[in-house]
Parts: C-alpha cells; sequence; structure tokens
C-alpha cells in the first residue's frame, strides 16, 4: 500500500498534473515540471528541456520530455518508460473506420515498429512518442514530404510510389492543401466522430520490449481494438540488452536453433516446387518436432518470394491412431491461455459458453498457444463483420448479432469469463499442454473412444488394407514363381 502512495506521489496522473498547473504556485518544488538547461544540437546554444513524470491509465509510468531552443525555434519531443521492462511482447492491433478512431492516443516506445498493411508501409524502431493515430498520420505524411521535390528528379517511380501513400492518408485526416483556410475550418467543425474516413485501414504496433500502448474505447472488449503478447525471441533478446551478443553469425543461429526447439536441432527439409498462385519456383520447408508426452509432429511451411504467397501446415509424424480422442479444457485465468496446442486439420474446436463450432478442416493444422488460435479465430470473424464486400454480413439484426457473438468472443480471448475449449479429434492428433506433466491436469479431461463407420469413411479409412499386405504380396510372388 505505501509503495502504491509513493508511486502516485511522483508519477501523479494527467490530471493532477493540470490542477497543480491551474493554481498558479509560484514554489518551484510544487510545479509538476522539471526544467534543465541542456544543449541545442541545432546552433550550440543553451535551449530548455522539461521532463514531466506522470501516469496514464491502462498502461503505467511514463516521463514525457520535450525540448526548446529560444535561440533558433528547434523544438524536440519523446517519451520513455519509467517502468521496467515486460517478460513478454505486445502487439495492438486497431482498425480505423471513423474519424473518432483518429483520437485514439498511442504511445510508442524506441523499442516499437508500426505497420500499416493497406499501404504497405512499415515504420521501424524510433524514438519514443506521445500521440494520436491523427498525428501519427501527419508525421508520416511531414516525414515522406520532406524529400519528395529531391526524388522527383533522381526516382520518378519512386517519387510517384511515395506520393500515393501521401496523398492516401491526406484524404484519411482529411487535410486538403488546396483548400482556403477559412473553408477548411468551417468543413472540420461540421464532420463528427461518427463520420466514416475515406479509405479504413489498420494499424499494428509492435514491441518487444511491451512499453507501447494504443488505447481502446470503452472496455477492452472494444470490437476495434486488439492486444496479444508473445515470448520474445533470442534476438530480440538481445537488441533489448537482455541477453549477451554473439560471437559470430553461426553462434547465433545455433543459439536461436537451440531455443525455438527446445535444444534440439532436428534437420530442416527443402523441397522444390511450383507457387500455386503465380506460377513460378518456390521452397517447401519441413521439419520433425517431438512434443513432450505427445508423438513427432511434421511442420511444413511455404513461401513464395515473387508473389509473396505463404502457407504452412502441420501434420502427424506418427501412425495412424486406433481410437479418436476428444481433449476438454476448463480456463480459468490468462496463464491457462499460454498453453501449448496444436489442432490437426482433423480436429474440430468448441467452445459451448459463446456458442463457438469450428468443423473439422477450419484454419487447417495449427501448432501455437491457446490465446494464438482464438486471436486468428477472432481476426478473421472481425474481417468477415467489418467488410462491405459481398462476404459481410449485411442484414442489420444479423449485423448486431454477430458483433454481439465478437464481444463475448472477445471476453473468452482475454480470459475475462472462464469458458470450456473442446478439441474432438477421430485420428487423436491434437493436443493440449498439461502444465502439471507428468501428473494429471485438473482442469484437462482426455477421453477416447472408437470411432464410428462414418468418421472411418471421411478419413478413408474404410477401403485401407492395413493388415497381412506383405504376407500378400509375399504368397503371389511364390505363386508366380
Amino acid at each position: 500500500m505505501a509503495q502504491t502512495e509513493e508511486k502516485s506521489e511522483f508519477f501523479p496522473s494527467i490530471a493532477d498534473v493540470v490542477d497543480k498547473t491551474h493554481t498558479g504556485n509560484e514554489d518551484i518544488s510544487a510545479r509538476p515540471l522539471e526544467e534543465i538547461e541542456s544543449l541545442c544540437m541545432q546552433c550550440g546554444e543553451q535551449g530548455v528541456t522539461r521532463m514531466m513524470l506522470t501516469s496514464i491509465p491502462f498502461f503505467r509510468e511514463v516521463i514525457v520530455m520535450s525540448f526548446r531552443c529560444e535561440h533558433c525555434g528547434h523544438s524536440n519531443n519523446e517519451i520513455q518508460s519509467a517502468g521496467k521492462i515486460r517478460s513478454e511482447g505486445t502487439m495492438y492491433t486497431v482498425k480505423v473506420l471513423n474519424r473518432g478512431d483518429l483520437d485514439r492516443q498511442l504511445i510508442r516506445s524506441e523499442a516499437c515498429s508500426i505497420n500499416i498493411p493497406e499501404f504497405q508501409l512499415v515504420l521501424p524502431p524510433s524514438r519514443g512518442q506521445l500521440t494520436t493515430v491523427e498525428g501519427l498520420l501527419r508525421d508520416i505524411v511531414a516525414d515522406l514530404s520532406v524529400q519528395q521535390p529531391l526524388r522527383r528528379i533522381q526516382d520518378e517511380n519512386a517519387y510517384t510510389k511515395i506520393q500515393e501513400i501521401i496523398d492516401g492518408l491526406k484524404e484519411i485526416i482529411a487535410d486538403d492543401e488546396d483548400e482556403d483556410e477559412g473553408k477548411d475550418k468551417r468543413k472540420k467543425r461540421e464532420i463528427s466522430n461518427e463520420d466514416s474516413v475515406t479509405r479504413a485501414i489498420t494499424i499494428t504496433l509492435d514491441d518487444p520490449s511491451g512499453n507501447s500502448f494504443l488505447e481502446f474505447v470503452g472496455s477492452m472488449s472494444d470490437l476495434k481494438w486488439n492486444m496479444r503478447t508473445y515470448e520474445r525471441s533470442l534476438e530480440q533478446n538481445r537488441q533489448l540488452g537482455l541477453a549477451p551478443p554473439a560471437e559470430n553469425a553461426e553462434e547465433n543461429a545455433a543459439d536461436e536453433a537451440e531455443q525455438g526447439s527446445g535444444g534440439v536441432n532436428e534437420e530442416v527439409l527443402e523441397f522444390p516446387g511450383i507457387c500455386s498462385r503465380c506460377g513460378r519456383p518456390l521452397i517447401t520447408r519441413m521439419k520433425k518436432v517431438s512434443i513432450p508426452y505427445f508423438k513427432d509432429t511434421l511442420i511444413m511451411s511455404t513461401n513464395c518470394e515473387n508473389c509473396g504467397y505463404r502457407d504452412n501446415e502441420i501434420k502427424s509424424g506418427s501412425a495412424i491412431s486406433e481410437h479418436g480422442k476428444k481433449i476438454t479444457l476448463k480456463v480459468e485465468d490468462r496463464d491457462d491461455l499460454s498453453r501449448d496446442i496444436l489442432k490437426s486439420d482433423t480436429s474440430g474446436l468448441s467452445i459451448p459458453e459463446i456458442d463457438l463450432v469450428l468443423h473439422p478442416g477450419t484454419l487447417g493444422g495449427r501448432f501455437t498457444t491457446l490465446e494464438g488460435i482464438l486471436d486468428q479465430v477472432y481476426e478473421e470473424l472481425t474481417e468477415k463483420v467489418f467488410n462491405a464486400g459481398d462476404s459481410g454480413v449485411v442484414d442489420v439484426d444479423d449485423r448486431a448479432e454477430f458483433q454481439e457473438f465478437l464481444r463475448k468472443l472477445k471476453q473468452v480471448k482475454n480470459a475475462e469469463i472462464p469458458f470450456t475449449l473442446i478439441l474432438d479429434d477421430p485420428l487423436a492428433n491434437s493436443h493440449i499442454q498439461n502444465l502439471y506433466a507428468p501428473d494429471p491436469d485438473p482442469n484437462m479431461e482426455i477421453v477416447t473412444y472408437e470411432r464410428t463407420w462414418q468418421q472411418n469413411e471421411d478419413l478413408g479409412l474404410n477401403d485401407m488394407n492395413v493388415e497381412s499386405y506383405g504376407g500378400d504380396d509375399t504368397k503371389d510372388g511364390g505363386t508366380e514363381s
């Protein structure tokens, strides 16, 4: 309790900072801002750096810094986290569909990269920043516009592509330089937060340090907002200074393989093939992975360098099981979301609490975490409800009902409510990690059962001869001789 009070004393909320500023207290010790003289890197004169310690709701404590030089007018601002680096990385995704989404608060740490797939635009890690979505887009437009006159002379092709991005972002933020200033202000006053933007975009923040943030509206059940955590790779830990650097590239690759496969460096096989999309040659890679307390599996990955087509698949690396398997897991908290899950292409998935049923074949074979597979289900269904085309949900009542289903699904994938996950696999090739292995898991029930004739027929097992076919061949060979 005392530690919490101490934190609130050093890191007051922004509302408290504003109240202190409005009091007009001349006592230096009572000021919410710290002012320090520092050197201006533009003109070499002394400028002033102002620092403010504050806490952001639903996030953490941060330090906001602002520099200004009165001699040359140069100014700069930056934000740094005042807390420790998180044990996991975070990825935030928001869909910008109307003008109200442009006002979402955005915190970007120096380790965060930003992706806008609609424009094929990726911003590498840069300085920390406290802004809004609209402010981020305006900064992108300003940065890309700086060298445009020079690009127009040196590389017209690059100029044209970058200008398309600039024009597209300007349409989204309603920034038209050709309009009269008075008309522009009057137009902005008429724009409502509920008005749709000219082009819907998706903004993704990927921060291995976990110190970035993208604001949600109302609650974490916001349908246009999503957050997921992930385990950092060894290379990401090295970039953050959390792991010693490798002496050479070979050692780095060996460490990555050891971390990724639990210390067993299995051989990666490569097979040439043809891309099903563009028809050009590609390479399919396959690796055998041994899952503890389960069986061997084959992971196959296909990546076309010409058209960007990607596909991955998981197959069983052992014999066909004689029985089917049904796994029932009771999820009670977020710790259960980190369980590894192997869902084969013959397995169905269901969550009775929200009436979610995925038939066998849906999503294909997946080896991920429980949080990862729920994220994928949510993202694909979200694309459906927000899609304005023929594949979208058109009827108003159906759309409202579907949005309510997505709200419940988001509560499930964030473990805000307890739920039951059921995997039913007739070939017993699916698996959920047992956190208590080798002892039984009290929250998980595994039932084996005899497959029905129809299940064997669907799997093509009724016409498969698996008994004494070697003896038949020998007998036939003896008759012929």
